[in-house]
């Protein structure tokens, strides 16, 4: 059906009829997108079966890689770029007189992500199937996922994300691969042939029901599998509260990220989790036990990656199935299980490590936490043979401790590997944050610097760069981004240079247009785009950056000699909905742009926007328009960073701290191609293991810093009255914890000299052209190869 462009619009025309009974005249733009939808996936269906057939008669080896978020982002440009049709299809649309954009925009952003995380999952799965290795994903397939962020007199108001409204072409459902999932309920155990048998009764039944998701790699045959599942009611049993039950059980697969304040959300977060986790290695063991294989051999041709802690309870549930389901004794299963598992870690932040209170987890998932209970006897045990009387060390491992589970301890003693994210990441996890379990486990530690796919984040979202690219050093960079470094032959040279910044101002034209659209704020696409967009969060700085526009615009006002090179600061960030702190940095944002562009005395020089969603489909005309790309974290607290990698690709300069891949990157481009500042990892450990700063000393030797801090809470702002107490209390009351202030006069300093730099635009454009050409080293597809061939130990299928 895309063999041609005559082929296509003739099984277009009839597809369109036989599945929405409407001609094509009278057929709405939604109609048409969910038949170009239809399409691609019945096209696909063919290669899709043969994939899993032919996993399944080779034995192959496969990977599934567990994860509460996948950040798809919109699938049908993307899909049509990777099955080579793209161009049939736009042809044969233009000449039915529809724009393949348009039919684009009809599709919503799969809600099923927040941040790094998720779009880390998502590229992930483009690079397994990209390289034809066995790979899939499972996860849950949220009904309103995040939240969708609207902005309301400054302030972040979340409402349901209704992506689901019009259904999702992509997906299949697979009801009668659906798997029980039980709740509550207790345990009976007795003897039963020499050995303890465990009975779970009682217990309030889920019913997980799968939703299958090609996913397509980029010319090849390969079409791996998504899958996610949706929590469903199963058959009503006697003395139950159907509507309670109905809207409890509804709720698990309902929102990402439920507030977990009080026990409510605790307890819809612990069943999300073990949903994610029982229903996929359930169905993972159903279909391994079809290939009439030992169970004994399951781990040399199953590898279960826990992407996080969310996903930690593979340990215990694994446990489960083999000792309770299967009959064997604990001893093969838990060398069965060592040996399926391994775990990535993603923070250095110890608030991010997930505890259960024991008081809600036990009486939850009794069988579990009784697994869990012996895991961590056994290897408490352990740690005593190693360290006889060390109580206090024990005390800090165990996977239980205080009256609670502890989920990366968990995840760590029950997998093979663990992994950092970037290569400082990893030596902090070595050395400090989990240097007790680096001792007891050195050859389990590892590290695999992320990367992102190039197909979405140059080829698909900067088709003007990526053509420029092609032209100049041939189409291998798409299956080898890192021949992108023969890009470096052209550097001094006057003619690239030229056409390399006329693609960043085309693309910089396009942005300032969506921001004049979604905003009614017109920017000078002369001025430089600083931009910052990524999860709302203290550690990442936004804050920082807000007080460094407010300084701008105090020295704008009060120096008429000033000469700042024009400047448009870009926004986007979701806070989570509970986190006071981030929220009010939002409302600090746009109170400052609201500031800033009514003022035309500085508004020439300097423009703030917010926007507001930020999401994949949005990134996508983001990242191809910066200049300048923020990446301020406090040193040692950013694990890797993927944004900083897409911004790179891109052509973007970073101004950033020596924080997670940030490091690397300088390696590659050298400290004269990127932008550093402020404190290092080992000067913030060292502050927070010794003490010693002060941020008031900051305040008051700095009359930058004791101006914009002032500004928080003296009525510099119009109607704010107490609204940044918060902050102004966080950085001086409570010792600024992210060393914003002692960062402060660093940060000013090295944007000027980003300013000075700008003007000479041949040697930034220099600059710029390094940093693209030695992104590829960040392509997904090298991290995925290393986890292939390092933890997984999977190897490709066919390739066309």
């Amino acid at each position: 059906m895309f063999s041609s462009v005559t082929e296509f619009k003739a099984s277009f025309l009839k597809k369109l009829e036989m599945t929405h009974g409407t001609s094509f005249a009278e057929s709405t733009k939604r109609e048409q997108f969910q038949t170009l939808g239809l399409m691609i996936r019945e096209y696909v269906s063919t290669d899709w079966i043969k994939t899993n057939e032919q996993y399944r008669t080779n034995g192959q080896k496969q990977v599934y890689y567990l994860s509460i978020e996948f950040l798809l982002g919109r699938l049908l440009r993307h899909n049509l770029m990777n099955l080579g049709i793209e161009q049939v299809v736009s042809e044969g649309l233009n000449e039915l007189g529809i724009e393949l954009d348009d039919l684009e925009e009809i599709e919503a952003d799969a809600g099923l992500g927040n941040g790094g995380l998720g779009r880390l999952a998502a590229c992930f799965l483009d690079s397994l199937a990209s390289l034809s290795l066995p790979g899939h994903g499972c996860g849950i397939r949220y009904k309103h996922g995040l939240f969708e962020q609207k902005i309301v007199d400054g302030y972040q108001v979340e409402l349901p994300e209704q992506w689901l409204r019009h259904g999702h072409v992509w997906e299949v459902r697979k009801a009668d691969d659906a798997v029980e999932i039980p709740f509550w309920g207790s345990v009976e155990s007795y003897h039963e042939n020499g050995r303890f048998v465990f009975r779970h009764l009682n217990a309030e039944s889920v019913t997980a029901v799968p939703y299958d998701l090609p996913v397509i790699g980029y010319e090849t045959e390969t079409v791996n599998t998504l899958r996610l599942w949706s929590a469903e009611p199963s058959r009503f049993t006697a003395n139950v509260d159907i509507l309670k039950y109905k809207k409890e059980t509804e709720s698990i697969s309902e929102l990402l990220y439920p507030d977990d304040t009080h026990d409510e959300g605790k307890i819809l977060r612990l069943k999300q989790q073990y949903l994610l986790v029982a229903a996929s290695l359930q169905s993972i063991v159903r279909s391994y036990k079809k290939q009439k294989r030992s169970l004994l051999d399951f781990h040399n041709h199953v590898s279960i990656h826990i992407n996080d802690t969310h996903p930690a309870l593979a340990v215990p549930e694994l446990m489960r199935i083999l000792m309770d389901d299967e009959g064997l004794g604990w001893d093969e299963a838990w060398n069965i299980t060592e040996n399926t598992l391994s775990y990535t870690n993603h923070t250095t932040l110890s608030e991010a490590l997930e505890k259960w209170p024991i008081r809600i987890f036990q009486p939850l998932l009794p069988r579990i936490f009784m697994i869990i209970e012996e895991i961590n006897e056994r290897f408490c045990q352990k740690l005593w043979d190693k360290y006889p009387g060390d109580w206090s060390r024990i005390e800090n491992m165990a996977v239980i401790g205080h009256g609670e589970v502890r989920m990366a301890p968990l995840a760590i003693v029950g997998s093979h590997s663990i992994n950092g994210v970037a290569k400082l990441h990893t030596d902090i996890l070595k050395e400090r944050e989990m240097n007790s379990f680096y001792q007891v486990f050195p050859e389990r530690f590892n590290n695999k610097t992320n990367g992102i796919t190039h197909r979405r984040w140059l080829l698909k979202a900067n088709p003007r760069l990526a053509n420029l690219v092609t032209e100049s050093i041939g189409p291998a960079w798409i299956s080898n981004p890192e021949k992108m470094e023969a890009l470096l032959k052209f550097k001094h040279d006057s003619a690239f240079l030229e056409k390399l910044g006329d693609i960043k101002t085309a693309n910089k034209q396009k942005l300032a247009e969506i921001i004049l659209e979604k905003t009614g704020i017109a920017v000078d696409t002369a001025s430089i785009f600083d931009v910052q967009v990524k999860r709302l969060h203290a550690y990442k700085r936004q804050l920082l950056n807000v007080l460094h526009i407010m300084y701008l615009y105090n020295r704008l006002k009060s120096d008429s000699d000033f000469n700042l090179y024009p400047r448009t600061f870009i926004f986007g960030a979701k806070a989570s909905p509970g986190y006071y702190f981030a929220k009010k940095v939002i409302k600090l944002i746009n109170t400052v742009a609201e500031k800033v562009n009514n003022d035309p005395a500085v508004n020439e020089k300097l423009k703030v926007v917010f926007l507001e969603n930020y999401r994949v489909s949005l990134a996508e005309d983001i990242f191809p328009a910066a200049d300048i790309s923020e990446q301020i974290s406090t040193a040692s607290k950013e694990a890797s960073g993927t944004g900083n990698m897409k911004f790179m690709m891109n052509g973007a300069l970073t101004v950033g701290t020596l924080d997670g891949a940030n490091v690397e990157i300088t390696e590659l481009v050298g400290e004269e191609n990127i932008f550093l500042f402020g404190l290092s990892a080992s000067e913030v450990l060292d502050f927070q293991r010794n003490g010693g700063y002060y941020s008031r000393e900051y305040y008051h030797y700095d009359q930058r810093i004791r101006d914009v801090t002032e500004q928080l809470v003296n009525g510099f702002f119009p109607d704010t009255e107490d609204e940044f107490t918060a902050i102004y209390d966080s950085l001086l009351d409570h010792n600024d914890q992210y060393f914003v202030l002692r960062d402060f006069a660093s940060y000013v300093d090295i944007q000027e000299r980003i300013g000075d730099e700008y003007r000479a635009k041949d040697a930034w454009l220099d600059k710029s052209l390094i940093n693209i050409a030695k992104s590829g080293f960040f392509s997904s597809d090298r991290t995925i190869r290393e986890y292939a061939d390092e933890i997984w130990k999977i190897a490709p299928g066919h390739k066309k």
